[in-house]
């Protein structure tokens, strides 16, 4: 890069510089896809203002109008708070490679997040999401191994065929997530075995896959699943609370807080520990724990 590219760099050259940095040190494909979306969404913001053409004219108030314009837009605190993210990791970037001299964003603040604890799935409501896509049985396999193992959605959609084991699932490493074992019961097992059955043949290793024989992404598996939750009349759920339903109904049965943040793994055991908030307080770590099904 010379330096009258320094001086003068628009905002797209600029995020794909940025861009190209995340994919050179191997960031989720999901964390890149959400970078890419939040400062497309800033890009559109800048261009109303004629500033996307050189980086050193965007400046704090720019950044600071940006956020009020999204709480307008009743953008929720948590939203903006990762978009923000994503606008501070660029501009940081940028300011350590030399193509701007000062970080417009390094100043604003995020915005208060309500400390909401985890929301989770009562026994009859995943029973009743079960029981509607009984008939899917990738379907079932999807749901059956977040609820039993506690995985990501994008762990589920990386499994590849020989990640199966018979007692236990090989979860690759994903971004800054590290590889690991999980356990994988009965249930979900038989789930597995069921789908396997009836899965389209082809050259595609992964183990969920689609009618055509490629695989099947993360924002395929949401829209199925969501789909479910509405059939099951479970309005406002989110795949996600199948995997907070698991973590806390391990806690509740005496699992190891060790243990369950290593099986769903949390880089942060503190992570693990909110969840606490939601189990039954008179219940405590047992050494003959077993992991329970669902």
């Amino acid at each position: 890069m010379t330096s009258s590219d320094l001086i003068l760099l628009s905002f797209a050259k600029g995020k794909t510089l940025f861009i190209r940095h995340l994919e050179n040190n191997n960031r989720a494909v999901n964390t890149i896809v959400a970078y890419r979306s939040d400062l497309e969404q800033l890009e559109k913001f800048l261009r109303q203002r004629d500033k996307t053409d050189d980086l050193a004219k965007i400046d704090r108030d720019d950044i600071e109008d940006f956020k009020k314009g999204l709480e307008k837009k009743k953008y929720t605190p948590k939203s903006i708070s990762r978009k923000l993210n994503s606008i501070k990791s660029f501009f940081k970037f940028l300011l350590q490679e030399g193509v701007i001299e000062i970080d417009p964003a390094q100043a604003i603040s995020h915005p208060q997040l309500d400390d909401e604890l985890p929301k989770v799935l009562k026994p009859l409501e995943y029973r009743a999401l079960r029981d509607v896509c009984r008939k899917d049985f990738r379907t079932l396999a999807i749901i059956q191994l977040i609820l039993q193992t506690g995985l990501r959605i994008s762990e589920v959609a990386n499994l590849r065929l020989d990640d199966i084991g018979e007692n236990e699932l090989r979860i690759r490493a994903i971004g800054s997530h590290g590889e690991r074992k999980v356990p994988l019961n009965e249930v979900s097992r038989k789930a597995i075995e069921n789908y396997l059955k009836i899965r389209f043949k082809t050259k595609d290793d992964h183990l969920f896959i689609t009618k055509t024989g490629r695989s099947l992404v993360v924002r395929n598996i949401r829209t199925i699943i969501n789909r479910y939750f509405r059939n099951a009349g479970l309005e406002g759920a989110r795949v996600n609370d199948l995997r907070n339903t698991f973590i806390v109904q391990q806690l509740q049965a005496g699992v190891p807080l060790e243990v369950v943040s290593q099986i769903v793994g949390h880089r942060r055991i503190s992570t693990t520990e909110k969840y606490l908030q939601l189990v039954n307080q008179q219940q405590n770590a047992r050494r003959g724990f077993h992991l329970v099904e669902l």
